[in-house]
């Protein structure tokens, strides 16, 4: 898994039109501790995947961003697959588990 920091290189990572999976997460919340979990067990089982996530208190801007330019309402924890440089899928809060990351790739290959 690889951490944004910055607008400018999430901003790259979309264009490149690549599928990647990024997880806005908070560092106090159990919710989002749970969802990063599942997460981070799914990254460790696809390696092969662009997989991202940012930490909301450290990078609200970059969370704003996103929510702003994708029109995606900013709730954390977010799980959002990017495809062609749009949106494919996301989802949030307890719907974040290993089984529905990988649903969410089979159904945007």
């Amino acid at each position: 898994m690889k951490k944004f920091d910055s607008n400018e290189a999430f901003d790259q990572a979309v264009k490149s039109g690549e599928q990647m999976l990024l997880l806005k997460h908070s560092s106090t919340c159990p919710v989002s501790g749970a969802a990063y979990e599942e997460y981070e067990s799914f990254a460790n089982e696809h390696k092969d995947l662009n997989i991202y996530y940012l930490v909301v208190q450290e990078d609200r801007p970059l969370s704003n961003h996103i929510a702003e330019t994708f029109h995606i309402k900013h709730e954390s924890p977010q799980a959002i697959l990017f495809k062609n440089g749009d949106v494919a899928w996301h989802a949030s809060h307890w719907k974040i588990t290993y089984d529905s990351l990988e649903k969410a790739l089979e159904e945007n290959r």
